[in-house]
């Protein structure tokens, strides 16, 4: 089977995802050295980790502005070589509030990646439920490779060490992107930007039913992936007993499973429909979660990793549905919207997470993020029993 041009591009714009996440995932397996480092608490932590969240997530509006006006394949390439100078500045933050602001800014230049490719991905495949499922198993595949090489560099020469690796990710990336893509027409070159930013249209585009609904989905859905990326790991050692580095691994295996079954969730919202697929990743991601939480012994534990990583990769099946409601004309600035509104929001899982656990226990804070989960579920199940057209 001859390779194709458009292929070059899902897999160029899956390893740009996989460096921006690279970056983002290093932080989480040295959480307890760097609280140790600096002093600080879980709260803390939680807070600076939602600061890159929401970082990242504000970035998605403007880079679809600026994707329109001067190309996809420009905006993806400060997004990956901004993530390498970012994470060069973070690994050598001497004072937590300056580890607070460069992490702020690792979020927000990494957050110029995903709308942007996954508006250049609409343009090139019909099937867009199967390529943003490609393309999201870069993430994954982030999560499978370097939480457990983080971890044992951490271990070994300390979490500085260990948070470099995003640079030793993003380079070769950046420069095979810049050699595999070719230069792309922006499709609003002309147009003001500070047209982009009237507030009567954005305010009209989030206010249509459909997208509003699927808001308020991604916002649950996304509150609980943030709490899970940044703390499933000291979960493991402080709820289950588990060592580093076995969290790590286990954490490295989530992202496995996220990798291998996330084309499959896009295929499956294709195929099935975009609510189907999602409630039935809604109820895996609430089973793993009820195993960790009640059921002893690793056996169990390698359960739940199955059942949370598919029930997480909901994205696959529920971000298209925004693409499914917006013209060809509104998926960049449009789909970089949404994702700010609903990604700002969710990034307070880890903040809030944080803070639970710091209160009443990592029983507690996970239980919390299952039920959020089963809402989600609920809210589906109540929109197509009812027909209410949302």
């Amino acid at each position: 089977m001859r390779w194709r041009y458009n292929e070059t591009v899902l897999a160029a714009c899956t390893l740009a995802f996989l460096a921006t996440m690279a970056a983002r995932l290093v932080i989480s397996p040295v959480v307890p050295q760097i609280t140790d480092s600096f002093g600080v608490s879980n709260a803390v932590i939680g807070l600076a980790l939602t600061g890159m969240w929401m970082a990242y997530f504000l970035a998605q509006f403007p880079s679809g502005i600026l994707a329109d006006r001067y190309g996809e394949r420009r905006i993806i390439l400060v997004a990956v070589g901004g993530t390498a100078i970012a994470s060069a500045l973070l690994a050598f933050a001497p004072l937590f509030p300056l580890f607070v602001l460069f992490v702020a800014a690792l979020g927000f230049v990494a957050g110029l990646h995903y709308s942007v490719a996954t508006s250049l991905l609409t343009r090139t495949y019909d099937e867009i439920g199967a390529a943003i499922g490609v393309h999201n198993s870069g993430g994954p595949i982030a999560g499978l490779v370097v939480p457990p090489v983080a971890a044992w560099i951490g271990v070994r020469y300390g979490w500085r060490a260990a948070i470099a690796v995003g640079v030793v990710v993003a380079v070769p990336i950046f420069l095979l992107f810049a050699r595999a893509v070719r230069p792309i027409e922006p499709q609003r070159p002309d147009q003001p930007m500070a047209e982009r930013f009237e507030l009567g249209p954005l305010v009209e585009l989030l206010g249509r039913p459909k997208i509003a609904f699927t808001v308020a989905l991604a916002v649950l859905g996304d509150f609980v992936w943030q709490a899970v990326a940044s703390f499933l790991p000291t979960f493991l050692v402080a709820y289950r007993g588990q060592s580093a580095t076995t969290a790590s691994l286990v954490f490295g295996g989530y992202f496995l499973v996220q990798g291998i079954t996330g084309v499959g969730v896009g295929a499956a919202s294709d195929r099935y429909g975009r609510e189907v697929a999602t409630a039935g990743c809604m109820l895996l991601a609430v089973a793993g979660i009820a195993v960790l939480l009640a059921v002893p012994g690793l056996p169990a534990v390698a359960g739940a990793v199955v059942l949370l990583g598919i029930g997480l990769g909901w994205g696959g099946a529920l971000l298209p549905r925004f693409m499914d409601h917006l013209s060809a004309a509104e998926r960049s600035a449009g789909f970089g919207l949404v994702r700010t509104v609903y990604g700002f929001v969710g990034a307070l899982g880890s903040v809030v997470t944080g803070t639970l656990a710091d209160l009443f226990g990592w029983g507690v804070s996970f239980g919390f993020l299952a039920a959020l989960l089963a809402l989600v579920f609920v809210a589906l199940a109540v929109n197509r029993a009812f027909s209410l057209g949302y």
